[in-house]
């Protein structure tokens, strides 16, 4: 039986439905991919952060090797202890033939090694567009920097979200990337439910998220009920405050902080359009929750201009935009509705997990030293 191991700091926060954390996009995408690799007969593992989880815990047949708590270790030595050494023992625990890794840092460098060092294959998956650009990577010093360089370059296989992701990392890095798709989760909701949030907004809060611009929609617009959902972020702790006082000001929005995996599909389900106000991402993995759904999204950013070319949303070139589209979906609901019908097709037909496992499998296979199945 192959063996696969997914590396990512927050994905126990989405594999445990009990968990009260608020995980990002990838988390996401590690934890569903993980659950389909073991449906489909793999042995699967994650190496994640210690949030106070057993070692070696079992859930969905997915094995859970901790690391190190984000607050544990002293300034200056931490690097090497307790993060370097923990990390480094939970890949060796996993004992994976694959390890599939995502975001750029140095994680990306020390799983690159550790897979080398010991015969076994490595997978990088692009996060965000800027993955691909030399300096512009969210990295916060020369050091992790270096440590992704290097791990990207010593990838198997690096697996790209868009044309635009593909293209920028040959043309930055010289390396090739191959486009797989995202995956969503079906609905467990009822589609029955009714639709009391005009706007949902759903981000962890930092820099390039802007969420003083949902603020800022809001204040214009006092008819349409606003909701949104992120957690703070280190470094960005004005930015919560900022939001925070908006939704006091503001009886047309509602801030109810970070809201665990389990929980916020449902706040998806329940909301006519979804906004998203970003300056860069790479693929949001709320686009995703939105059209399985059936709600249309509003945005600056367009993944391959899948937004406009499939109509199942609108997208924006400034901020004073954003109202126009807003008002036009949420006074139409035979157009709304359409518009969503083709995002849920669209979101079924390119997205499902079984699919995309599957043409992981394909892309794996045609890697030299690894076997797909037994014997």
């Amino acid at each position: 039986m192959p063996k696969i191991c997914f590396v990512e700091a927050m994905t126990y926060s989405v594999l445990n439905p009990k968990s009260s954390n608020s995980p990002g996009g990838e988390a996401v995408q590690h934890t569903l991919l993980a659950r389909e690799f073991a449906r489909q007969g793999w042995d699967t593992s994650v190496v994640c952060r210690d949030i106070g989880q057993e070692d070696g815990e079992v859930i969905d047949d997915v094995t859970v090797w901790k690391t190190f708590d984000r607050d544990e270790g002293l300034p200056g030595i931490r690097f090497f202890y307790p993060r370097l050494h923990k990390l480094w023992r939970a890949l060796r625990k996993s004992d994976a033939d694959v390890y599939f890794q995502s975001c750029a840092g140095l994680n990306t460098g020390v799983v690159a090694h550790y897979a080398n060092r010991h015969g076994k294959k490595m997978i990088f998956r692009i996060a965000h567009d800027t993955d691909c650009v030399p300096g512009e990577q969210l990295i916060n010093n020369s050091r992790d920097r270096w440590l992704y360089e290097y791990g990207l370059k010593s990838a198997d296989l690096i697996s790209a979200q868009s044309e635009v992701q593909m293209q920028a990392m040959k043309a930055n890095y010289h390396l090739p990337a191959t486009i797989v798709n995202m995956v969503v989760q079906p609905p467990e909701e009822l589609a029955t439910v009714e639709k009391d949030i005009d706007v949902l907004w759903v981000n962890n809060l930092r820099g390039f998220k802007r969420p003083e611009i949902a603020c800022d929609i809001a204040r214009q617009m006092p008819h349409v009920k606003f909701v949104m959902i992120g957690g703070p972020m280190t470094g960005f702790e004005a930015l919560h405050q900022e939001v925070k006082r908006a939704s006091v000001e503001l009886p047309n929005l509602e801030y109810l902080g970070p809201v665990p995996y389990a929980e916020v599909n449902a706040y998806f389900a329940r909301s006519k359009l979804f906004l998203n106000t970003s300056d860069s991402e790479g693929f949001p993995n709320s686009y995703l929750q939105a059209w399985i759904r059936g709600v249309p999204v509003i945005s600056y950013f367009d993944p391959d201009g899948l937004i406009a070319s499939e109509a199942i949303g609108a997208t924006v070139a400034t901020q004073n935009d954003f109202c126009r589209p807003i008002e036009q979906l949420l006074g139409s609901t035979s157009e709304r509705n359409a518009i969503g019908a083709r995002a849920r097709q669209f979101a079924h037909d390119n997205y499902s997990p079984r699919a995309i496992v599957q043409r992981y499998q394909e892309l794996i296979g045609n890697v030299p030293g690894i076997k797909t199945t037994d014997g």
